[in-house]
């Protein structure tokens, strides 16, 4: 069999940078200390690289305050602080049909207990995207949060970030970005936005280890955020009650430290090449996957967006012949070397949105930082084979 190769990267980046290895292999053999758990130096040691990581993620996406990183364990758990600790009995939020489930379930569970109300945006069926316009229609007195996928993970569509966030500072929302396919592929300003929270997994566009995973919440906002756990955080432990300043109060239990160390190597990592360079080859390789789309037989079909500045690099497609997704995936792998996911990929109302649900899903090519022009060739050579 041909040489394998990764094309998976909307689940989580592959290869990691080896200094992100390096890193993580550092700390677990020379320091091992949970941070703020000892006076001692690699206590002490421990706890500067956790400040390190949250000053790189923000001037990574702009943000006002380091404390206003939250770690979390992935991008659902910031997701559901956000929705959980935000929402009030009696409120109201919007989001959008390409979201992922770990929007639309919090949300669910929420409105099936009768706690909030919800609207869910319906996007364009050949493109995924949204009208802020219809977001704004839906507004009502009591909606009290916008949450979009900045991205899709079925499509890669780009939703119009700036102009939603004006949508929801015009009316005094907050907004919650679901940043999973974006941050760390695409450059975020969240003041430049009006992004009121921001959740994005570590180990995604952040080149950082699985299990780590960041809420970044504007810092007037903190108050009003309820925590969804409490626990020891090792300040204050003289008071039986969760810490109210920043990042304690929603931070309690030992944090992954090995993980975050790697996280920050890979941040590290995209401040040193800088997101503008990593952006602008992913949209050589997404142009060319869109060129080489419009090249094929009609029995490969793909979905979403057709235009360069509407999209990500993640591809969604159906072959005439396969009627279930995982057999492609399958002959992909096996004949070609080529890795990919297939099914409804978490998020079902997209592949309403797409015609695809009733199909089981499709097959998803999702490219990365380290993958290649050559890369792209290889999927093109196997596609136009297998539709012949």
């Amino acid at each position: 069999m041909t040489s394998r190769i990764y094309l998976d990267n909307a689940a989580t980046t592959f290869p990691k940078p080896p200094s992100v290895i390096e890193a993580m292999q550092r700390y677990a053999v020379e320091l091992g200390a949970s941070p703020g758990r000892g006076s001692y130096r690699e206590s002490r040691e421990s706890g500067l690289l956790l400040e390190t990581c949250r000053q790189r993620l923000c001037e990574l996406f702009h943000g006002e305050n380091p404390t206003s990183v939250i770690f979390t364990l992935n991008a659902t758990d910031a997701l559901n602080l956000a929705i959980h600790g935000w929402l009030r009995p009696g409120d109201h939020a919007i989001t959008t049909w390409l979201d992922h489930n770990s929007v639309l379930r919090p949300f669910n569970a929420l409105a099936h207990a009768g706690v909030i109300e919800q609207t869910r945006v319906e996007c364009a069926p050949a493109s995924g995207l949204v009208n802020p316009w219809d977001i704004e229609r839906a507004i009502r007195k009591n909606t009290r949060l916008i949450a979009v996928a900045h991205a899709s993970n079925v499509t890669g569509t780009l939703q119009p970030l700036a102009a939603i966030g004006e949508v929801a500072r015009k009316h005094g929302i907050a907004l919650l970005v679901d940043a999973a396919q974006t941050l760390g592929h695409v450059p975020i300003d969240v003041q430049a936005n009006h992004i009121d929270f921001l959740a994005a997994p570590g180990h995604k566009g952040l080149l950082g280890p699985l299990g780590t995973g960041l809420l970044y919440v504007r810092p007037e906002l903190a108050p009003q955020l309820n925590p969804i756990r409490q626990g020891g955080t090792g300040s204050v432990s003289e008071l039986d009650v969760q810490p109210d300043f920043l990042p304690d109060r929603f931070e309690p239990g030992s944090h992954n430290t090995v993980g975050l160390v790697g996280l920050s190597e890979g941040v590290k990592y995209l401040l040193a090449h800088g997101v503008d360079n990593l952006y602008a080859h992913e949209r050589e390789l997404t142009a060319a996957m869109l060129h080489l789309f419009e090249s094929m037989p009609k029995s490969v079909q793909l979905y979403g967006p057709t235009k360069l500045d509407e999209r990500v690099g993640v591809f969604s497609i159906r072959v005439d012949g396969y009627d279930k997704p995982q057999a492609l995936s399958e002959i992909l792998e096996e004949q070609f070397g080529l890795l990919t996911r297939s099914g409804l990929h978490c998020a079902p109302l997209a592949h309403r949105t797409m015609g695809s649900f009733e199909l089981g899903g499709t097959t998803r090519f999702s490219l990365g930082p380290f993958n290649t022009l050559a890369h792209v060739e290889r999927i093109g050579d196997a596609l136009r084979e297998l539709a012949a």
